[in-house]
């Protein structure tokens, strides 16, 4: 079975066709700059453009950077605040005249690590972090995904929300080298081992792929890896769930 997967981000929305039995690209990824302001209609004419590109009528599965309870956005951190409230899935539906289906872009792309991927098989907590313009969350318990978690907004000691002291965006900004990086990483980490005693940590999102420039900085007891899909798990998940 083949369904597009979207992943929405904040500097970015991506699409590719999937082969959902496998998991693997059926076509090369399709990226366009998330309109600004991102709002739910931009959006869905962004989304409409990748339904065109691939000339695809079937079934959608977008990875939004929200809180999504039955396809009704409930949040808005990197996306416009007009979208709260706004039932997603029946406006990208209208819009692009596909049956799509929007869930959180972590949950999206945790759930592909679940099937394909880091947690497989894996039957403890595990917890599963995008690194991007923000940090997404997908929490794990005995291969099951609690949905809608949202620990990147969590307070650290300074009083920042963990994504605005180190997401990638942050790290591009403030023109911080990876281990410099990695060391404020490692902080967050500590707080959230501390917090939930997970049996796992899984890293997705662009910052995954340079995992070996900061693995040096971590220093918490917590097993880590990089999540074997990296970028394209939001992709990927978004397309499953479909």
């Amino acid at each position: 079975m083949e369904a597009l997967g979207i992943d929405i981000g904040g500097s970015g929305i991506k699409g590719a066709i999937i082969n959902t039995n496998t998991g693997e690209f059926i076509t090369e990824r399709h990226r366009i700059e998330t309109p600004q302001p991102a709002t739910p209609h931009a959006i869905a004419e962004t989304i409409n453009e990748i339904t065109k590109y691939f000339n695809w009528s079937g079934k959608v599965g977008c990875g939004f950077p929200a809180v999504i309870q039955n396809g009704v956005i409930k949040t808005a951190s990197n996306i416009d605040k007009s979208c709260i409230g706004i039932d997603a899935n029946k406006l990208f539906s209208e819009v692009t005249n596909c049956d799509v289906k929007v869930y959180n872009d972590a949950d999206a792309a945790g759930y592909a690590e679940l099937v394909f991927g880091s947690v497989k098989n894996f039957q403890g907590l595990a917890l599963f972090l995008t690194i991007g313009t923000g940090i997404g969350s997908a929490l794990f318990n005995k291969g099951e995904l609690i949905p809608n978690t949202e620990f990147g907004h969590l307070f650290l000691e300074n009083g920042l929300k963990a994504e605005k002291f180190t997401s990638d965006a942050v790290r591009k900004k403030e023109d911080l080298k990876w281990k410099e990086w990695g060391k404020r990483f490692n902080k967050y980490l500590q707080y959230l081992e501390f917090l939930f005693s997970p049996e796992l940590f899984i890293l997705g999102g662009g910052a995954s792929k340079k995992f070996e420039k900061f693995s040096s900085e971590l220093s918490i007891q917590t097993p880590i890896e990089p999540a074997k899909l990296l970028n394209n798990a939001g992709i990927t998940g978004a397309a499953l769930l479909a």
